[in-house]
């Protein structure tokens, strides 16, 4: 019995540090642009049929910053996104409890911030070599997916905070259901389509607007160039 305990402990910490480990490499990216085209492309389509009970849509969310732990082996780092991704537990388990306090809008602040780490380290990982494979290609992709969540996010608090933000055939609850029209929006300003069917109607969801634009126009261009460049750097002689 003895010798047994000590097994499962290494055991444990093999795995653990195997969990860890696999985070750091670009095999990662895979799996979290699975999770990511789920997120942004089929969730949507689930909430506004019905189909999943807004836990399951937080738990989604959860589980996507919950990886943001084992993106760095930077100490601070850690110790930032795990303070960041228990709040976030935290206040959702109020927000689903019985206590007669409204968590909604400072659960969604802290889900900003959980976001905005959450890029600068896929942003670290995506660049912390000079080397260029599918991988990096696909850590591109999220990024870029990641910015569409984060820009989600803000015309949601723009709304909890001024009573408005986006408008067209929607009505928004200003609850998790509206998340489907908020990610298409985000998605249709970050690509520069502009189908007219939702627009911003208040000054911030405005300027977020045109920001993402920005960013949808730049990002390919400086990203490409970026990994070219550090691709040629280490090829030159």
């Amino acid at each position: 019995m003895e010798n047994i305990i000590p097994k499962r402990r290494r055991r444990v910490k093999t795995a653990f540090k195997s969990f860890t480990n696999y985070w750091l490499t670009d095999a990662s990216f895979g799996i979290l642009l699975l999770l990511l085209i789920f997120t942004v492309f089929v969730l949507p389509i689930l909430i506004e049929y019905g189909q999943f009970h807004s836990i399951f849509v937080n738990t989604v969310f959860l589980f996507l910053f919950f990886t943001g732990i084992w993106s760095s082996k930077n100490n601070a780092l850690i110790l930032i996104t795990s303070a960041l991704f228990f709040t976030q537990l935290g206040l959702r388990i109020l927000r689903f409890s019985d206590w007669n306090f409204e968590f909604y809008l400072s659960e969604r602040i802290v889900g900003i911030l959980n976001m905005v780490v959450f890029i600068l380290l896929n942003i670290k990982l995506l660049f912390r070599d000079s080397e260029i494979n599918v991988y990096r290609i696909i850590g591109a992709i999220n990024v870029y997916l990641l910015v569409a969540i984060l820009g989600a996010f803000v015309f949601e608090i723009i709304h909890l905070m001024t009573g408005s933000s986006i408008s067209g055939s929607p009505d928004l609850v200003g609850l998790d259901e509206d998340y489907a029209y908020y990610i298409y929006f985000s998605l249709v300003s970050l690509t520069t389509v502009g189908f007219g069917d939702l627009y911003p109607v208040q000054i911030m969801a405005k300027m977020l607007s045109v920001f993402l634009s920005t960013i949808g126009i730049l990002y390919p261009a400086v990203v490409i160039a970026k990994l070219v460049s550090g691709s040629q750097g280490k090829n030159t002689p």
